[in-house]
């Protein structure tokens, strides 16, 4: 079953909002940077559903095919690599596919995975997202003529970064073994990075280089000093 009929909107795309009609599949495991997502799709006039694994994006896929699939690269149970790998080759094909991760030194791999194109994170210009999707659509399936690019950043909700902190406590409590420790570094520093908390993100950065539970508790002891204090986000000075 299609979601929409290849890539024809159900609606014709406006100058105002230049992806109306189109639906986009977002598999992100990051409440924030879902969120971000979010918020873009619905100033661009996208409805957007969301997978956090592999395997609950395979079962969105086999219910309908969106108009565009925007992949993390590091996901809980695989590399969003393979997925995009899979819908490249897949008849018929999403008609867009972007991938996106906080490392770009991944953009590589995901074109060679068989991306169109790649968003590197935190993810905050909604000009830059629409025109990463809208440059890889047909010419009719673009808005008729020339469409407003607005230098409006998107700003998640920090509620959604709580959430995130609070998904990584409840992961170190099920252990500290090495594959634990590794997802939640390459997780816990895109989603600090996106959040421009950059005292967070040394501290992931730190638990992959020390490759020791040693790194576990100062970073423990950030995420909850940021819980305490209900996470007021003033802007980019987190500590």
């Amino acid at each position: 079953m299609s979601d929409l009929d290849g890539l024809a909107p159900q609606r014709a795309p406006t100058n105002s909002r230049p992806l109306l009609g189109m639906t986009v599949l977002a598999v992100e495991d990051s409440r924030y940077a879902s969120e971000a997502l979010r918020l873009m799709c619905l100033r661009s006039g996208a409805r957007i559903r969301r997978a956090d694994c592999l395997r609950s994006a395979r079962r969105h896929l086999q219910v309908y095919r969106p108009s565009v699939a925007i992949i993390d690269l590091g996901l809980p149970d695989g590399s969003g690599a393979e997925l995009i790998e899979d819908l490249d080759r897949a008849t018929p094909r999403v008609g867009v596919i972007i991938a996106t991760s906080g490392d770009a030194g991944a953009e590589a791999t995901a074109l060679r995975a068989g991306a169109d194109g790649f968003l590197l994170k935190p993810v905050e210009s909604l000009s830059t997202f629409q025109q990463q999707i809208l440059r890889h659509l047909p010419a009719d399936r673009r808005p008729n003529g020339p469409y407003a690019i607005t230098d409006e950043v998107i700003s998640p909700d920090p509620l959604a970064y709580r959430d995130d902190l609070e998904h990584v406590l409840n992961l170190l409590d099920g252990g500290h073994d090495a594959p634990v420790l590794s997802y939640i570094s390459q997780f816990l520093t895109g989603v600090a990075q996106s959040a421009f908390d950059g005292a967070l993100a040394e501290a992931a950065t730190k638990l992959a280089r020390d490759n020791g539970a040693e790194a576990v508790a100062p970073m423990v002891g950030l995420i909850e000093k940021r819980l305490e204090t209900r996470l007021a986000i003033s802007g980019r000075a987190l500590t």
